[in-house]
């Protein structure tokens, strides 16, 4: 890259080296407009994540040391939610723009901290909903949103970990449940389909192993009722005893008809603890509930197989180029910073309703 390159290149601080980081930082090297300035974690994954990049970048194990001495323009964060708000506060301070992956942070009142933290530095935060930026999701909501009202939204993923990821998922879990860290995902699918008000959660949730902190849960399920009639429910467990049966489900009904991803490769055995497979859609089926004068269907479900169908790391760089794009064009991200806040809010209200066993009505 020519010094000239370099003078309008951001800056990135990448901090935090696991799946989600090492394929931002692969994306910051692959898009022209970033420039990686520094690698932090706190143990080996920063070498480890270094020699894949191609080596050659500085390394940190301590966040603010890095921030001080990099003096990045922009910070990527892909730690483990309880360190979010600090890291993405201070960042914010030290004048960088911010992506961050999802939760935004491990309380709503830290969610809402960051937000305003970067209202006041005037810089761009962007938040990691990748599926926000998959075409075939995209459509799938599309698809939702024409099936009338009220929806009913059934969304779950289950995953059958061990290992490597049976060791993350327990991290994972000492600040946070599998129905609000992936949760969130799905419950912001369910705000953009009905775009109604969402007014009460309820849900319960299973503590299957001694391996977990007591008091948590590594099985839950939460419903959601919305203003307009609409409903949902999203499902989510993770470890090595969770089944494999219909641990893939995405499926909207209305009074037009139903709408669902059918993912024949990626719902296959063994696949629910797959990265890869998590954002797989393959086909969405459209059934369509118009009777003719004999009460039989009018017309033949619909498949659609878009042609687009990134994978993992396709879909963060797709991320990271509209993170590129809201520094470069100065998108308005309002809306989005709100979206990330109230689905965490939304999460956490089912978090509560787990832990009470009682319904939790929302502000």
């Amino acid at each position: 890259m020519s010094s000239s390159q370099n003078e309008k290149s951001i800056r990135v601080l990448v901090v935090g080296c696991g799946n989600m980081g090492a394929s931002h930082a692969t994306a910051y090297q692959l898009i022209d407009g970033f420039e990686i300035c520094g690698i932090v974690s706190t143990g080996k994954s920063k070498e480890v994540l270094n020699e894949k990049l191609g080596g050659g970048y500085p390394l940190f194990s301590d966040f603010e040391s890095a921030l001080k001495e990099t003096k990045p323009d922009a910070v990527c964060i892909s730690t483990y939610p309880d360190t979010h708000e600090e890291f993405a506060i201070k960042s914010f301070e030290a004048g960088a723009h911010v992506f961050i992956e999802k939760p935004i942070a491990a309380t709503v009142a830290g969610a809402k901290n960051v937000r305003d933290a970067a209202n006041k530095a005037g810089k761009k935060l962007v938040v990691g909903y990748i599926l926000r930026h998959h075409p075939s999701w995209e459509r799938f909501v599309e698809e939702a949103q024409n099936l009338g009202k009220p929806l009913v939204m059934r969304m779950n993923l289950n995953q059958q970990s061990h290992g490597y990821m049976w060791g993350v998922h327990k991290n994972l879990m000492n600040s946070l449940s599998p129905i609000v860290d992936c949760g969130v995902h799905y419950i912001d699918v369910m705000c953009q389909m009905t775009r109604s008000k969402p007014l009460r959660v309820n849900a319960i949730g299973a503590r299957l192993t001694e391996e977990i902190p007591a008091g948590n849960y590594n099985y839950g399920q939460l419903q959601i009722w919305f203003e307009d009639g609409s409903v949902g429910w999203y499902e989510a467990g993770w470890g090595p005893m969770i089944s494999e049966t219909a641990f893939f489900v995405k499926d909207v009904i209305g009074p037009k008809g139903s709408v669902s991803i059918v993912a024949k490769d990626a719902g296959g055995a063994g696949k629910s603890s797959s990265i890869e497979a998590h954002t797989k859609t393959e086909s969405i089926r459209i059934h369509h509930a118009a009777l003719n004068d004999k009460d039989e269907f009018a017309n033949e479900d619909t498949w659609i197989n878009l042609t687009d169908e990134p994978d993992h790391q396709e879909l963060c760089n797709r991320e990271q180029r509209y993170f590129l794009k809201a520094i470069t064009e100065d998108v308005d991200l309002t809306d989005h910073m709100q979206d990330a806040v109230t689905s965490l809010q939304i999460a956490f209200a089912c978090d509560e309703s787990v832990r009470t066993g009682r319904t939790v009505d929302l502000d």
